[in-house]
């Protein structure tokens, strides 16, 4: 069997000892592909790409995996304002941990779900991380993503044993109907206020954000929205139908639901006690 040079095999990610093998690679050639600085070695197992993005070496030189908001973000997960750089890994107990100081965030605890040789941490793990690590709200917006993106029944999420309350309050909570992060910042109070709640119900022919009651319709642009007139032409078209036919349409800019979320909610609370959710405008 022809085998590729070591460093193309690696190319951009990292690869455990024991797998190397496996596929025929000889410590020999493993040896003089460090030696000539195409791949690194750590903890004598790790065999990293030279290339291969900071927070995977990382995990390789301390024996972690990445879990947590750096699994989030490395799987594109929508994430929230605020939420730091700061590399997370998930240590199993019994393992060495990392053997020297470091600026990163460790957690420990039982894995989750079934994992081998890894540098990455399932999605189970980095959301039970997840739940300890972040306030609630912020917390729910990743476990929201993560449903989204990775496609994950609520269903499922909440039939697993999770390690903490917090967990299993966050998978009790997860609709995994959030369009975005911003969905969840601002349903998540509006459910207690016991009012009916629904995200993307389908109203003139297409799916609004959130609609409360039967006629108030909540939209959110996100950060990225309104990148083309053609687009905005449309939101614009679409809230004037919505109106025509009775409905009262809000919207909020992604500035205003990050930044001013109390204000967005006393709007929202003040069209309640107007009664706008429960009757034609």
């Amino acid at each position: 069997m022809h085998l590729v040079p070591v460093a193309d095999r690696l190319r951009g990610t990292a690869a455990h000892r024991g797998q190397l093998r496996d596929e025929g690679y000889r410590d020999a050639s493993l040896r003089a592909a460090v030696r000539d600085g195409a791949i690194e070695v750590h903890r004598r197992s790790w065999f990293v790409s030279a290339d291969a993005p900071a927070d995977l070496r990382e995990a390789a030189r301390r024996g972690g995996r990445i879990t947590c908001t750096t699994l989030a973000r490395m799987r594109g997960w929508w994430m929230p304002d605020g939420v730091g750089d700061d590399v997370h890994l998930h240590f199993p107990p019994g393992s060495t941990g990392p053997r020297t100081p470091w600026g990163g965030v460790a957690h420990w605890s039982r894995p989750v779900a079934p994992v081998g040789r890894a540098l990455i941490a399932t999605v189970e793990d980095a959301l039970a991380h997840i739940a300890v690590c972040r306030p609630p709200a912020e917390a729910l917006v990743l476990w929201e993503s993560a449903a989204r993106m990775e496609r994950l029944a609520p269903e499922a999420l909440r039939a697993i044993s999770w390690p903490s309350r917090a967990a299993v309050e966050l998978a009790a909570q997860v609709t995994g109907l959030a369009d975005s992060g911003l969905e969840v910042l601002v349903c998540r109070p509006l459910r207690r206020l016991r009012v009916q709640v629904r995200q993307q119900a389908v109203v003139a022919g297409k799916p609004v954000d959130v609609l409360v009651g039967e006629w108030l319709v909540v939209q959110i642009d996100g950060w990225a929205h309104h990148s083309s007139s053609a687009q905005r032409s449309k939101d614009i078209a679409h809230d004037a139908e919505l109106r025509l036919r009775g409905y009262t349409v809000l919207r909020f800019s992604y500035a205003q639901v990050v930044h001013d979320a109390l204000e967005v909610e006393r709007t929202i609370r003040r069209a309640l006690a107007a009664g706008l959710h429960a009757r034609p405008s």
